[in-house]
């Protein structure tokens, strides 16, 4: 396999990585005095670090790789996921003033004190296992795919090699070296993507032109509306199902609540947050639309443009588009997004084991010791993921970016549920959490099992009698909407046969537990240029659903 990068490109993605060592380095010499230090950057960052490191956490290489390959292959539907932008507003401005208000440092730890031990630690074993199910597998699986395309190497030397550098960092420098080495990945990452979507336009003879080629050939390419009854992608679906799926994952989820935790108040977590939200509309413009790019330069001029596999398009772009040096830039930007992924899942995930589970099992034990269980902790998931990268091949039809809608879908309903419900209503106890949440996990296990079971029939299109393979065929964007329906259903039911919660333990902790200063001290941290933005940030996101209507 040869390298698509020449001499001027490697010198470009040279500087790129020196100046990433650098800022890890300067991370470095800073030491890590306590956990505070090395899983929450002492709670001491700013609002447009936040911003930048929950955009950079966001967009792995599955995006570079599976959104531009989902734009290649089906079009616009998958854009509602990335539209989730008004979903990052609720993180600030609902579930960030009871997190922060807490203290706690993960999100199994807010369920402890808002509910019982009992679904912390259900949510930390959960949490770690969904990490090792999508995060990890999915990023190191379409790393090992954009270095391989770019490099010219074989894909599992491409894939193990950036884990170990990203492992290297992440595992010295914590949580600052994740969220500063995101920064300037987030910059890099943007910048190339930005100029792969301007040349590609250019290319392809401009916006209009684009729409006219696609549209010649399939009809629907971009229409994000698609009908109730479509067997990928219905809107009722994406919309509903997909705001499910986006909660838990913007507002519950360690690996992006992380970072609005390292501010030192609610007022730098939310403009975090806002921010964040912003650069969460960039993906449609980045990677989507060069999907679509590629798909329109195939049927335009087949001999030069040849996808064999949808999840090739955006290397592809970065080969045939790019001059020399930019493709070192470009080159860059995708490691970045496959590092920053990488780095804030091993961070999350070393924080849950460390805080969650280790230091539950060993209190006694001191800060120094719990910062090398964290370091080790992180070498192990990253060889999970590593053994579960064969297994995604069987789910999502082998589409990288659905296998991780698909699994995300089963995951997010309970957590959702347990963590909105718990906010706005003081009633929901323990035993609803826990009830609902173990209830989600045997949903979960029926689905994931019966999907897989069945893969052989449901690729070839065979229909088989019997409940079980109707539960795997439900659209997996119905599947989320129904057990989110079954859990609030459930947590509801459970909460009212069962005896309230003490309300003075849950204190600040829902809303119904509110004191006056805490009121006061919610409306104090926030300005009118807050509140602008995020109406803006809204009226945004509502402009692009009604373009893409066909």
């Amino acid at each position: 396999m040869e390298s698509v990068l020449e001499k001027p490109d490697w010198i470009v993605l040279g500087i790129y990585f020196l100046a990433l060592i650098g800022v890890a380095v300067w991370v470095v010499a800073q030491k890590n005095k306590d956990t505070e230090d090395y899983f929450l950057a002492g709670r001491n960052v700013g609002w447009f670090v936040i911003g930048a490191s929950i955009f950079a956490s966001n967009i792995g290489s599955e995006h570079v790789v599976g959104l531009a390959g989902t734009g290649f292959e089906s079009g616009t539907p998958m854009a509602h996921y990335e539209l989730h932008a008004w979903i990052v507003l609720l993180l600030g401005w609902l579930f960030l003033p009871f997190y922060i208000r807490s203290g706690a440092f993960t999100m199994p730890e807010f369920l402890e004190k808002r509910f019982d031990s009992r679904s912390r630690w259900f949510l930390s074993i959960f949490s770690l296992v969904a990490y090792v199910l999508t995060k990890v597998s999915v990023t190191i699986y379409a790393g090992g795919i954009v270095v391989s395309e770019l490099l010219g190497i074989p894909f599992w030397y491409g894939a193990i090699g950036v884990v170990i550098f990203t492992g290297i960092y992440t595992i010295i420098g914590g949580m600052k070296a994740v969220i500063y080495t995101e920064t300037l990945q987030t910059v890099i990452l943007i910048l190339g993507s930005l100029t792969i979507t301007y040349l590609g336009l250019k290319e392809v003879g401009g916006w209009g032109q684009l729409h006219e080629t696609v549209t010649a050939v399939s009809p629907d390419h971009f229409n994000m509306w698609r009908p109730m009854s479509d067997p990928q992608f219905p809107w009722t679906g994406l919309l509903i199902g997909g705001t499910i799926v986006g909660i838990w994952y913007w507002c519950t989820d360690q690996y992006i609540v992380q970072r609005t935790l390292a501010a030192n108040n609610i007022k730098v977590g939310r403009r975090g947050a806002i921010f964040g939200a912003y650069l969460k509309l960039m993906p449609i413009l980045i990677f989507l639309i060069p999907g679509i790019i590629a798909f329109a330069l195939t049927i335009q001029n087949p001999e030069v443009f040849s996808v064999e596999r949808a999840d090739r398009a955006f290397p592809m772009l970065v080969k045939t588009l790019l001059p020399v040096g930019l493709k070192g830039l470009v080159a860059g930007g995708l490691m970045a997004a496959l590092m920053s992924s990488l780095a804030s899942v091993f961070n999350s995930c070393s924080t849950i084991f460390t805080i969650d589970i280790y230091k539950k099992l060993r209190p006694e034990k001191t800060e120094r010791e719990l910062l090398t269980i964290g370091k080790v902790a992180t070498g192990i998931i990253v060889v999970l993921g590593i053994i579960w990268i064969p297994i995604m091949d069987k789910i999502g039809g082998g589409v990288m970016y659905q296998y991780l809608q698909n699994v995300q879908s089963y995951i997010a309903p309970p957590v959702t549920a347990v963590f909105l419900l718990g906010i706005i209503w003081k009633r929901v106890n323990s035993k609803a959490a826990i009830t609902t949440l173990l209830a989600g996990l045997v949903l979960l296990i029926l689905r994931l099992g019966s999907e897989i079971y069945y893969q052989p029939q449901i690729v070839a299109g065979e229909e088989v009698s019997g409940f079980l393979f109707q539960f795997a065929t439900v659209n997996f964007a119905h599947m989320a909407i129904f057990m989110f329906i079954f859990s609030v259903i459930l947590c509801v039911s459970v909460s009212l046969a069962t005896t309230a919660p003490d309300y003075a333990t849950i204190k600040g902790l829902s809303f119904g537990t509110l004191s006056a200063e805490d009121r006061a001290a919610t409306k104090g941290s926030y300005s009118t240029i807050d509140v602008v933005l995020s109406v803006l940030l809204v009226a945004i996101v509502i402009a692009i659903l009604s373009y893409f209507t066909g």
